[in-house]
């Protein structure tokens, strides 16, 4: 059983909006799906009313949020999504531990939007629906978003892959810059130049297993002669 986690200090932040609208997509009478409707705004109780149709089901309430969560697993269900008030209450809490994921919703400024579109380099392209974008674009979009926020652990997986020519550089001169300010990047993919440039250790997964652990060169040798042999998976 999955259970999602939607939290903020702030109101207005699109808790209850994005937790209604996944919740409606996700549940389905062969995939059942339970609201919790944590915050006394009672923001999602409000919406299920206004629906009519008890579906997705709904239970609301600040405390017991384990027991209504083990009571879900019991009763077969296959999505929990969990809206919290805006605080650090007790009740957020509880919650957050029951989590398998916690989302944190932010309302983006359009100064925060226009940054996004200048650094990802998409022009005119960026007010197209993402539906319509190439894998690359995609990956240009996300990679601006991630590096708008700030991160410092920047997730790679199979990105630069993606990427043409130009953009690539940009994300490994970017890359370069966050390891040397302590930050940590973490890229998988099969383009081992760039994954040599990026990283200075290594981990090869063979079936699910760590087979090799160290530096990038002894890592990379150990995978290569697996291929050669026929023995990685």
């Amino acid at each position: 059983m999955n259970v999602l986690v939607f939290a903020s200090r702030k109101g207005g932040s699109g808790k209850s909006t994005l937790a209604a609208h996944l919740a409606a997509y996700i549940h389905k009478p062969t995939r059942p799906c339970l609201l919790v409707d944590a915050d006394p705004q009672g923001s999602l109780t409000l919406w299920q009313a206004l629906r009519r149709t008890g579906e997705p089901p709904l239970k609301a309430g600040t405390r017991g949020i384990a027991e209504i969560v083990k009571q879900a697993k019991q009763d077969g269900t296959e999505w929990v999504l969990i809206d919290t008030p805006p605080n650090m209450s007790a009740a957020v809490t509880d919650a957050i531990r029951c989590a398998t994921l916690v989302v944190v919703p932010t309302r983006p400024s359009v100064f925060d939007i226009d940054a996004v579109k200048e650094r990802s380099g998409l022009g005119d392209a960026f007010e197209y629906p993402v539906s319509a974008y190439s894998q690359g674009m995609c990956a240009r979009l996300g990679f601006a978003v991630a590096e708008e926020l700030e991160p410092r652990v920047l997730l790679l997986d199979e990105v630069h892959e993606a990427l043409d020519h130009e953009f690539r550089a940009i994300v490994q001169e970017r890359a370069r810059t966050l390891i040397g300010t302590g930050g940590v990047v973490v890229a998988t993919g099969h383009d081992h130049p760039l994954l040599e440039q990026l990283c200075d250790r290594a981990i090869y997964l063979d079936n699910g297993t760590v087979a090799a652990d160290g530096p990038f060169r002894d890592v990379q040798r150990a995978y290569l002669e697996d291929v050669r042999t026929g023995t990685h998976h």
